[in-house]
Formats: C-alpha cells, structure tokens, sequence
C-alpha cells in the first residue's frame, strides 16, 4: 500500500499539517487571551506568558531539530513532534490554572520545534532541485494562510464555544496527520551527524530562548526595565559564545560554516526581514482593525484573511509564470517593492475610510508575500547536499522564527511609542497614527530586505529554474543560466 502514493505526496501532506497546525495555534491563541485572563482572574499582562513560553520553547528546541532528524530518521522525529504537539494541545486544553497552561504550552514549543525543520528537510529530500519551486508553492501554505485564518477561527471558537477550543482544534489535524505519515511516510536514517553537541545546544538554548523572551516583553514592561535588558544581554552574550563554540566544532548542532554558501546566505537574509515585515504587519493590523477601528475580533479576522487570498493566488503566478521566466532575484525584489508599496498605502486609511480599501491591500500584502517566499524557499536550498539539508533547515527555520517576533516587537514598540490612543476634545480617542507608524515601519524593513536580496544569484540558483513543458519539451537552466530544451524533451 506504501508504494502507491508518491512520497513527495506523503511529506508534503504530513508537513503540511503538522506545520498548518503550529501555526495557526501561535495566532489563534492570541485572539482567547483576554478571555482566558478573565476566566483565571488575572490581567492581560499576565496572561502574556501564554504565548510567550511558546515562542521561547520553539527557539530552544528548533536547534536541535536538525540533528534528531539525521540520528533517529525523519519519520520517527516527525512522528513524534506531532504526537508531542497534540498532546500538549489537549493539556493545553483541560488546564485548571495559569501555570499549568504556560507549562503545557512550553511542551507544545518542543513539539513545534521539531516539526518545522525535520519537515522541511524532508521535503526537500523528496523534491529534487528542479521542482523545488513546487516544493515552495506548498510550503507557503502553512506559514502565510494559517496566520490570516488564525484570528478567524479563534473568533469563532471563543464566541461561540470556549477558549478551551482554541487547543482542542488541533487533536483532530495531529490525529490524522501521524495516522496518515505512519502508514505512507518513509524515512528512515539517512545520515551519521556524530555526537550530539551539547554545549552548542544549551548555548543555542540560553542564547535564543533569552532573545526571544527579552524581544517578546520589550514592548510590554519596556525596553529599558531591567528583567528586558537582562535578557537582551544574555540572549546577545549566548549567541556570541555560540558562534565562537561553534566555529571550532567539528560537529556542531548548527553548522555556520553553511553560511560560506553565498545562495542559502542571501536567503536567508531575505526571509528574515521579510518575515520580520509579514509577521509584524498581520499583528499590527490585527491591532489596527480591533483598537483603532472599533471591530470585533470575528470581522477584524474577516478582513485580514483577503492576505490569505492574495497568498494562494500568488503562488500560483509564481510557480506558473514568474519564476520559470526571471528566476529568484527580479522576483523577490519585485515582492519586496510591492510589499513596502502596500504597506505605506495602509498609513492613508483612516476612520472614516472603507474596510474594502485595507482589505485590498491585505490582498495586494499577501501577493508580494508569495512574490518573495515561494522563490526564496526554492531557490535557498538548491546549493545545499543532501547530507546538510537537516542542519540547513534548522537555521532556515531558527531565522524565519526570529525575523517574526522581531517584526511583532518592533512595530509594537512603535505603536507604543507615538501612543495607541490620544484626546480629541477632552474624549479619548483611538490615535491611528501610532498603527501608521508601524506600517511605516513595515515599508522600511521591507525596503531593507532589497539591497539582500540583490546579492541573490540566478545563476546559483540554475538547478531550480525550470520552465514548464511546452509541445512535448521541457526547458531547463543550464549552468550557465541558459535556458536550453532538455534531451528527453527533445526525443519526445
């Protein structure tokens, strides 16, 4: 039964899945906190660490990721993260206090640790070069349409049902994607990584954890009260001895010599900021449509979900039409121009303005998104071996987790800054001015992110570019960046 379905079908529904489902929790829960501070009897502020301890845990399980993948295989790691994950979904769920939930949501973070880099590794052990960009297509499922359905969802559930269900939404996904994987998906050791690194974990741990919570709370108590800047420094001061210990490490748990690779390092550049301006802009719209403009949480995620759209339909030029033809580099940049254009119309919308004006520049943020994540998902990897695409992976993820929770911190902080409320006539009113700062910002990072993604080389990135089939030929890059019909198309 096993050899019936593809395996680039198998991992790419199991990777899928598992990643729709941690994403989506990330946003979703934020939606039911105010609700679950109500229900234990704390503040807001408090209820924070909810989503907090999930970020952090993510950061200091994600490095080792990589190697448990190459130890134990990519089945049984992926296998077990789900299992892990759902589990702590439903704890999540029937918690009785506070704590036990920040402790239950820490085991998610473990969970979730593992499932982005061991799947994305996977997959494009499954996908050769020249159909990554499909490979991308499907990876920009998860981490772009989850985000924009998350405040939808857990508007409804909270509304109509409980916080509780927030959790509990993820048993049914987990159930069905570890019964699927174990049934189809294949993968067993492929690679010998050594010994495991301990130093390089517990540095990678204390160094990311740390930054992760510093960055997290800076915009809540303040980037200059002391348990923030405490952090910061041990967050800076981990990553520095990290970088040093690592260096002379002939194994080390993340490989930064990986970052020699001219391609993979540009990329990785370019998801960072990007991700720092995606992510950071869906929070502060979220913000922006629910404080500033007065809507419900259900309409509010109603009006963000045309991202999602955008998203889809993006993808589909990309893979279809835009990549084959240019290649990477005039494609991201073009994403990164559209998306700081977008951004910087968002500061025009006022109170009086249509909801139909923002939701068409959520539709035009969700096409650029795609203009720069499918080409560089598919383009990132293309240099990297096989043996290193476990490690690789790793960092990929640990940047595109950080990118997002600086973009979160950043435009919260600009919010803060110029004050999300303000009095007109001796009333106080919501100030739209502070959202329009961060959208500002959001231009900026993306605009940032250009001069990168200009050192981006088609050339390296040859193996990906690959032309659909036309009349019986398929056209494909040659090394030199030549677009040539290729010989079996030819006898065709």
């Amino acid at each position: 039964m096993r050899g019936r379905i593809d395996q680039k079908v198998v991992v790419g529904v199991v990777y899928v899945s598992a990643m729709f489902m941690s994403i989506l929790d990330a946003t979703i829960v934020n939606v039911a906190l105010p609700t679950i501070g109500r229900d234990f009897g704390v503040p807001t502020t408090a209820v924070a660490g909810v989503s907090i301890a999930f970020l952090v845990s993510l950061a200091v399980f994600i490095p080792a990721s990589g190697w448990l993948g190459d130890r134990f295989g990519g089945k049984r790691v992926l296998l077990t993260a789900i299992v892990v994950f759902t589990a702590a979904s439903m704890l999540c769920g029937i918690s009785s206090t506070l704590g036990e939930l920040v402790f239950f949501r820490i085991l998610q973070g473990m969970g979730g640790g593992m499932l982005a880099p061991v799947g994305l590794a996977m997959l494009f052990r499954a996908y050769p070069p020249e159909e990554r960009i499909r490979a991308s297509a499907i990876l920009i499922m998860p981490t772009t349409v989850a985000p924009a359905l998350g405040p939808i969802l857990g508007g409804i559930l909270v509304t109509t049902l409980s916080w509780r269900w927030v959790f509990f939404v993820n048993l049914p996904v987990g159930a069905i994607a570890f019964v699927f994987g174990l049934l189809f998906l294949e993968g067993g050791t492929e690679h010998r990584p050594g010994r495991f690194d301990v130093a390089g974990f517990l540095l990678a741990g204390c160094g990311l954890g740390s930054l992760m919570y510093g960055v997290s709370e800076g915009p809540i108590r303040g980037w200059g009260s002391t348990p923030v800047l405490a952090t910061v420094v041990t967050g800076v001061v981990g990553i520095a001895a990290l970088i040093a210990v690592e260096l002379r490490k002939r194994e080390p748990i993340i490989d930064l010599p990986l970052l020699n690779n001219r391609l993979f390092r540009s990329c990785n550049g370019v998801m960072i900021l990007a991700g720092a301006t995606f992510v950071g802009t869906l929070f502060s719209v979220t913000l922006f449509f629910q404080d500033g403009r007065g809507l419900s949480p259900l309409t509010s995620g109603l009006s963000v979900f045309p991202e999602a759209v955008g998203v889809m339909a993006g993808a589909q030029v990309a893979t279809r039409v835009i990549y084959p033809r240019f290649g990477p580099r005039r494609h991201v940049c073009a994403g990164l121009v559209t998306m700081a254009v977008a951004t910087t119309l968002m500061t025009l919308v006022n109170q009086s303005t249509s909801l139909w004006w923002m939701r068409a520049l959520m539709f035009l943020l969700g096409v650029s998104m795609a203009a720069v994540i499918v080409p560089v998902q598919a383009a990132a990897f293309a240099t990297v071996t096989s043996a290193a695409t476990g490690r690789a992976s790793t960092m990929f993820n640990a940047g595109r987790q950080l990118g997002g929770a600086i973009g979160v911190a950043a435009f919260t902080t600009a919010i803060v800054a110029v004050g999300a409320f303000h009095r007109v006539a001796g009333h106080v009113a919501a100030n739209l001015g502070a959202y329009h700062a961060a959208f500002l910002a959001a231009a900026a990072i993306a605009l940032l992110a250009l001069p990168v993604a200009l050192t981006i080389s088609d050339l390296d990135a040859a193996a990906t570019i690959v032309r659909r089939p036309r009349r019986g030929r398929t056209v494909a890059a040659t090394a030199t960046g030549t677009l040539v019909p290729d010989a079996v198309g030819e006898s065709a």
